[in-house]
């Protein structure tokens, strides 16, 4: 199964966006549009009752008879029921669609991240993306339940209000919408400005929720380095400009409704008068002239809160272009269910042919440069180098976190492009020096080579990892939780369960960056047992930082400045004078 994205070809800006967005609504469009009728009844409603009332004065000064005036009275009773029912279930509708719409996005959101490849995440910071995912997405919720719904409660009270004072009366009716035009100008002016505030204020959180997430995964540095309140002070920066923006903003919104109460309350003032003068000359009943007032109350009071709803609306459109710009990004193709056909199981033969690479931030930058090499099966393969030759990079090219510049990877002579992604990565596993573990059990993390797996299958491959003898120390056994990233295991145990996480996966290649030399003696011999017993039979690829851990390498690979400078056996590339291999040979081993 694949996960169809909607939206990930959005290219729309503005409110072509916000509409955009709207289809995720589509799947419950049948409760949406109910609200919508609900919506348009408690509106309805609300449009009728000052119409009501004004027959009800008209009805006492005229001296109608009190039944007259008590049917009227128990209509208006009625109105009111039909309001408040019509409210109720408009808003517990619109929220039931709203939550539900929430999660496909937060899915949808989620699904299409995880997707993207590497170079992706090379420019994009955590704390960033945690905050469109979290931040951004809760902003849309008042969007989509409060937000319209209001937006579309003042459109009808505004467009039905004016319909039935034109009938009411034409004259009066004009008279009022001369001073309109001039605050509707302002709300359009304002709220382009309120846009642009609210979109920096969003990237002011994002930039602060960076912080908080980076500092606390990095909280041992941060606190070995007694970098406490250097880190408070970077927070308090940023918090201080969210801040300042937010005082802005608030300026501004507080002078438009200031602008927005003098202009409607001498609107009102106006329309009296006028209405009082026409009453006198016999032009309006004095029933008509009440309903036209409380009618311009309505109208000038939505218009004012128009205000509010508008600068929302701004808000909500610049959290929505900041979320789907992450759509905008083509994500990898990877199948939910790997399901290997004769022709895509890894035989073990790899295959360089005159491979290039340069990372897509530093395109000027060749970081492989024509490496053409052939690694035969079940062979165990070093990789040599200084730091920042380029082996590393040559792994992530091999799991094709990257694409190559130029030139191919061969698998058992078939490119590397022309192999399912995912069928590709599910036969290859990598046993990294920075281990990361996830903050679950033990058992979680060693599952994690292959979800599902029963437990004794789960108990081998910590046996064979030589991590059963401390998982069984524990009270909870492999109900141990590891703590953040692992903190609560020690380096070794940390290699350990990292290696039965591979031991699980039981991959035809294996890529190991070399984790002993951080370890003490014991673990160190206990580590380096389990990866022997993890490579037989097997292409292991090992990223080599000491040279005495691949002495018995069938093929070592030297690579200096992105280039294939020197390969062969440890005893072959001794002999070879002023060779990389030898020079880092005898370094280490003189030290």
């Amino acid at each position: 199964m694949k996960y169809d994205v909607p939206g990930k070809k959005i290219t729309l800006p503005g409110l072509k966006k916000l509409f955009q967005l709207y289809s995720y609504l589509k799947p419950y469009r049948l409760e949406y549009g109910l609200g919508l009728l609900f919506l348009l009844g408690s509106s309805g409603a609300s449009l009728v009752f000052p119409k009501l009332l004004g027959q009800l004065v008209d009805l006492g000064n005229h001296g109608t008879l009190a039944l007259e005036i008590n049917r009227i009275a128990l209509i208006l009773i009625l109105v009111l029921i039909l309001q408040s029912v019509c409210s109720y279930f408009r808003i517990f509708l619109f929220v039931r669609v709203a939550e539900k719409t929430l999660a496909d996005l937060r899915q949808s959101t989620y699904n299409h991240l995880i997707r993207l490849p590497m170079k992706f995440f090379q420019h994009r910071r955590v704390g960033e993306l945690n905050s469109r995912i979290s931040a951004d997405i809760s902003l849309l919720q008042d969007a989509l339940t409060s937000t319209l719904a209001e937006f579309l409660r003042q459109l009808i009270v505004i467009i039905g209000g004016i319909s039935l004072m034109m009938f009411t009366s034409f004259k009066l009716t004009l008279f009022m919408l001369s001073i309109v035009p001039v605050i509707m100008i302002l709300v359009v002016l304002f709220g382009r400005y309120i846009r642009k505030l609210s979109k920096e204020a969003q990237k002011q959180v994002a930039d602060s929720n960076t912080i908080v997430e980076e500092t606390l995964q990095g909280i041992q540095s941060v606190k070995a380095f007694t970098n406490e309140f250097f880190e408070m002070s970077r927070y308090r920066v940023k918090t201080l400009d969210i801040a300042e923006t937010g005082i802005k903003n608030g300026r501004l919104r507080g002078a438009f409704s200031s602008f927005t109460i003098i202009g409607l309350f001498g609107a009102m003032v106006a329309v009296i008068w006028k209405g009082s003068s026409m009453m006198s000359s016999g032009e309006l009943a004095t029933g008509e002239l009440f309903s036209f007032v409380i009618y311009s109350m309505f109208i000038g009071g939505t218009i004012g809160g128009m205000a509010d709803v508008f600068a929302r609306v701004q808000k909500f459109i610049g959290a929505t272009e900041d979320l789907l710009e992450i759509f905008q990004e083509s994500p990898e193709d990877i199948d939910d269910k790997v399901e290997l056909r004769d022709d895509q199981i890894l035989k073990g033969m790899i295959r360089f042919e005159n491979l290039k690479f340069s990372y897509p931030t530093r395109m000027e930058t060749e970081v492989i440069r024509d490496i053409s090499v052939t690694i035969l099966p079940d062979t165990l393969v070093a990789l040599v180098g200084p730091s920042g030759a380029g082996k590393s990079t040559l792994v992530s090219l091999l799991l094709r976190m990257y694409e190559p510049t130029a030139g191919e990877i061969l698998f058992d002579d078939i490119d590397s492009a022309a192999l399912p992604l995912s069928s590709l990565r599910s036969q290859m596993a990598i046993v990294p020096q920075d281990i990361f573990l996830f903050g679950g059990t033990i058992r979680e993390n060693i599952a994690y080579g292959k979800p599902g797996s029963p437990e004794d299958m789960i108990i081998e491959a910590a046996k064979k990892a030589n991590a059963w003898e401390f998982i069984n120390s524990f009270p909870e056994g492999l109900e141990t939780l590891v703590g953040e990233r692992g903190t609560q295991l020690s380096g070794g145990q940390r290699q350990r369960i990292a290696i039965a996480r591979a031991v699980l996966k039981d991959p035809k290649i294996l890529i190991l960056d070399e984790a002993t030399s951080s370890l003490d003696s014991e673990s160190e011999r206990l580590v380096q047992d389990a990866l022997e017993k993890l490579m037989k039979g097997r292409t292991s690829i090992v990223i080599a930082h000491r040279l005495s851990t691949i002495r018995q390498a069938d093929n070592i690979l030297v690579i200096d400045n992105g280039k294939l400078v020197e390969q062969g056996t440890h005893e072959s590339l001794l002999k070879l004078d002023n060779g990389i291999y030898r020079s880092l040979s005898e370094l280490q081993f003189a030290g």
